[in-house]
């Protein structure tokens, strides 16, 4: 019975694997290759990022973004989130909508539309300057700051919905129990509702940060030269000096980074998370 059983399922699973071998194996594959022969064995790709000072700038801008996105996700998500959990089914549903709502909204289109927001003669600085706030336009564009900004934008909903998981599967007992005991609101949140949803605010800090690292359109649009990211770099040596070698070495320092980042996350919030009740 069991081997009846599995033939159908390996077949269930074969097209997802050939699509995952010929969309991603296949090109990191050559991308590895491409970086070490070129057409002979050489490392001095990977020498060029760690000894010209402008790419290990780049990666700094890089991680300094990723981190900084992260931390406005995750002040801003937590207490949406929160405000979620505490809402009636009925609501939420009708609260998570607007939410998944931006998702439907092409990324190019919503930097456009920050770009309407945030330059020089934008809404922004022209309803500070009638309202006399300002004498002159702020520079909110082309720094790091609209380009977190956009960011966040961007990507906080990859924060809401791990963190609304993880409170929606705290046991509702626990927070009255606490109560029960002599404990407000405020004492409970810290002592019990905090520490059970720190998995779900890990998760979501590191599906922001993973995707932040590879951002292109946001930085390219928003950030200009000054703010240039790694996945931009790689674009400017593919298609304006055809460099590819050095692009598949920058490619894979990222993705060697991402994975060492990972490694170092897992290690460290490994057994030291509560567990939510989660499957």
């Amino acid at each position: 019975m069991k081997r009846a059983h599995r033939g159908p399922a390996w077949l269930l699973l074969a097209p997802p694997l050939v699509f995952l071998v010929a969309a991603f194996i296949v090109p990191l594959a050559r991308a590895i290759w491409g970086s070490f022969f070129a057409p002979d064995l050489t490392l001095q790709y990977y020498a060029r990022i760690w000894n010209v000072p402008v790419y290990g700038r780049v990666f700094w801008i890089t991680l300094q973004i990723s981190v900084l996105t992260t931390l406005m996700c995750a002040l801003l998500g937590y207490p949406a989130a929160y405000f979620l959990a505490s809402c009636r089914p009925r609501l939420r549903q009708l609260l998570l909508l607007c939410v998944i709502v931006p998702f439907f909204v092409s990324v190019l289109v919503r930097n456009y539309v920050w770009m309407v927001l945030l330059q020089d003669t934008g809404l922004i600085n022209r309803t500070l300057l009638s309202w006399r706030l300002i004498a002159r336009p702020l520079e909110l564009m082309y720094n790091q700051f609209g380009v977190v900004i956009a960011m966040v934008n961007m990507l906080l909903p990859y924060m809401i919905f791990p963190v609304l998981s993880a409170l929606l599967a705290i046991p509702p007992e626990l927070a009255q129990a606490s109560r029960s005991l002599g404990a407000g609101a405020v004492r409970t949140f810290w002592r019990v509702t905090l520490p059970l949803s720190l998995p779900g605010l890990a998760a979501g800090g590191l599906l922001v940060f993973i995707i932040a690292l590879g951002f292109f359109i946001t930085p390219a649009l928003i950030g200009g030269p000054k703010q240039m990211m790694v996945s931009n770099l790689i674009e400017f040596s593919v298609r304006q000096v055809l460099n590819w070698p050095f692009a598949f070495a920058l490619a894979n320092s990222l993705l060697i980074g991402t994975l060492l980042l990972y490694a170092a996350y897992v290690r460290i919030v490994e057994g030291r998370l509560p567990r939510t009740g989660l499957p």
